[in-house]
């Protein structure tokens, strides 16, 4: 017990000696880093220490004793990690929320509790906003807009969305950075790095320089608006040829590094069943044009989207045409990927769905799993060894898979940190977007349907025969590739033909059979 005091007390002490070192050599006022946050973050991340390593002392691993009280450890870290983001804010909701993503590869404690931070978001005072449009476009509100509503229409981690109206009459969405942000979170990501690597230097077990290096690397992206109009602009023309997606269109001259402003998006959240009910919106065609502008981006472009949480995606229908419309939203996150990652990651996808095993270790270890390429294929999926091996499009998924997956990502915690520091960068946000898209599924209740394996296999086709094509030295190599293509496509479409078949002869059955016992 008085060596894990000592440890503890060390780590409290290293913590703020590197905060006194980072502040001296970055010749910094204290105010700029209060020492009431950085003391906030230091007391809770060594109070959650010292509970994992002293809380299961007296226990035998693995017995029932164990895993219950593992679980309510893990339930108490991960409020007192919830509340260290809300007083915080800024970049530590920001990755709160990173956290609360990813339902298959942490504990389910932590992740339930860390969803909340997607309604926690903090607000600034509307005297801030004005300040910031003010410093930022050199105009007052009443010069800019007919109206503005006080009242912010969204807050999140980083900003929040004001509607207004301008002058011409057309009703616009300002987004504007809360004012501290900027400022803080180049310190908040130092905080963090010191913490997490103290946090490994307690338990070597629990390695995750991954988050660390994740948040670096986005930040300062998501805080240049103008870099976030450009990804807009460039997904929009991208997937130009998808009549159902609508992206909004960007206002240049009201719009800076802090401030962008965009035409007003109306609809409901993709994960509102009720929304969609009332509205005529048919959850599966939803979920299917999602995964179809997933799939194009993720396999063929290879830019990607990468923070598909409900509140950034917009469903509703179409007054002028009366179809259905997907308005993507929030574009400050994207990955792009590498061309070699992709088309292995194409071919891994492949793999996994053909219930390929040879090729699902051979592509798992081309992505650097190494010899963690079983629990990777779990990971990348959500679905256990056994619906791996058989096939993923093959094993429908059942509730209590998804449990058995989700003690499993409790049970298995070190081994997934180490993973997820070995595989590529790209991966990672690749993870949190498919857990994202993966958790609106399951609110629709189309997880795992046929359509959606369908269309991630047509762009793999598509993706490997465009790479095939770009290397071919001749024009009857060329043509052969797309003819291959062209015979893939069509038996794919074949496929689904008698998929659709199927079901609709089993609709018949069922009503037939419900108007006779009537």
């Amino acid at each position: 017990m008085a060596g894990q005091l000592f440890k503890v007390s060390a780590l409290a002490t290293a913590v703020f000696a590197s905060s006194g070192f980072y502040l001296y050599d970055r010749q910094l006022n204290l105010d700029d880093l209060s020492v009431i946050r950085f003391g906030r973050a230091a007391a809770t991340t060594a109070i959650i220490s010292f509970d994992y390593l002293t809380a299961f002392k007296h226990l035998e691993y693995g017995t029932e004793e164990y895993w219950a009280l593992r679980s309510k450890v893990h339930l108490r870290s991960a409020e007192r990690l919830r509340d260290l983001c809300c007083a915080n804010r800024g970049t530590f909701i920001k990755v709160g929320q990173h956290l609360g993503a990813l339902d298959y590869l942490l504990p389910e404690e932590y992740t339930s509790t860390l969803k909340v931070l997607h309604s926690r978001a903090p607000q600034s005072s509307m005297q801030e906003i004005q300040q910031v449009i003010r410093e930022d476009l050199g105009k007052e509100l009443s010069e800019l807009f007919l109206s503005f509503e006080e009242e912010p229409h969204g807050a999140a981690s980083l900003a929040q969305v004001h509607k207004a109206l301008l002058h011409d009459g057309r009703t616009v969405a300002i987004k504007v950075q809360h004012p501290k942000v900027q400022s803080q979170s180049v310190k908040d990501i130092v905080m963090m790095e010191v913490l997490v690597k103290a946090v490994h230097w307690l338990c070597p077990e629990f390695a995750f320089m991954w988050l660390v290096d994740e948040a670096k690397k986005n930040m300062p992206l998501e805080l240049d608006f103008l870099r976030e109009g450009q990804n807009s602009e460039k997904v929009a023309n991208m997937l130009a040829h998808f009549p159902f997606l609508k992206v909004p269109k960007i206002h240049w001259d009201l719009s800076t590094k802090r401030i962008l402003t965009m035409e007003f998006a109306e609809g409901g959240q993709v994960n509102d069943r009720e929304y969609m009910k009332k509205h005529g919106i048919d959850v599966n065609e939803i979920s299917e044009n999602l995964g179809k502008i997933y799939s194009e981006m993720i396999f063929v472009r290879g830019f990607v989207h990468c923070d598909p949480h409900p509140g950034n995606v917009l469903v509703r229908k179409c007054p002028e045409s009366k179809k259905t419309e997907i308005t993507l939203l929030d574009h400050g996150l994207y990955q792009v990927l590498e061309p070699d990652f992709r088309l292995d990651y194409c071919r891994l996808w492949q793999a996994l769905i053909r219930g390929d095993m040879s090729g699902v270790e051979l592509y798992s270890r081309r992505l650097g799993a190494g010899d963690l390429f079983a629990l990777f294929a779990c990971v990348l999926t959500a679905r256990s060894w056994t619906a791996v091996n058989a096939g993923i499009s093959s094993v429908p998924v059942t509730h209590s898979e998804d449990v058995e997956i989700q003690t499993n990502a409790a049970q298995y915690l070190p081994q997934i940190s180490e993973l997820l520091n070995r595989v590529p960068r790209q991966m990672l946000l690749l993870l949190k977007t498919n857990d994202l898209l993966r958790g609106i599924e399951t609110t629709l209740q189309t997880r795992a349907s046929s359509s959606s394996f369908i269309n991630m296999s047509r762009c793999c086709i598509r993706a490997m025969a465009r790479h095939r094509r770009s290397k071919a030295r001749s024009r009857s190599r060329r043509v052969q590739v797309t003819l291959a293509e062209c015979v893939q496509l069509c038996g794919l479409s074949v496929y689904e033909l008698l998929l659709w078949v199927k079901g609709c002869r089993l609709g018949t059955w069922l009503t037939a059979l419900l108007t006779f016992l009537h």
